[in-house]
């Protein structure tokens, strides 16, 4: 044994050096934020758009209103008098051919509640279903 020379020992220190590694984790993120593709939200709702609407051919013409007025002695239908028996058969005719059609009955002020229900009546028996019934000064 020589004195005075000192035995190498081999250690090796327990640190490992951290900024390497934080330099290597920050590339790596910085990497895979610039190569995303983000995922296009909008492209994956489920939207129902309504469709085309089917237009009606331009040579048809749309449903008249049949009024009715009513007076104290007298019924008027689309400003023609007529009388009771004659309504009954124009309501049947008109009845047959569109039972949705409008039907507005006018009453007078002074007009007598009786005629107006027969003219409901007979609205009734002609199949006639869409009624309205406006009081008039």
């Amino acid at each position: 044994m020589a004195l005075g020379r000192k035995k190498k020992t081999s250690e090796v220190s327990g640190e490992v050096e951290m900024t390497p590694m934080i330099d290597v984790v920050f590339q790596l993120l910085i990497y895979f934020v610039v190569t995303i593709k983000p995922m296009d939200v909008n492209a994956h709702l489920d939207v129902f758009r309504p469709g085309a609407q089917k237009r009606e051919p331009s040579d048809s013409q749309p449903p008249r209103m049949i009024r009715i007025q009513i007076f104290k002695g007298a019924l008027v239908m689309n400003d023609r008098s007529v009388d009771l028996k004659s309504l009954v058969d124009i309501l049947r005719k008109l009845g047959a051919i569109k039972t949705d059609q409008t039907v507005m009955i006018m009453c007078a002020r002074d007009s007598e509640h009786e005629k107006l229900i027969q003219v409901l009546d007979r609205c009734s028996k002609a199949g006639l279903t869409n009624l309205s019934v406006v009081s008039m000064n």
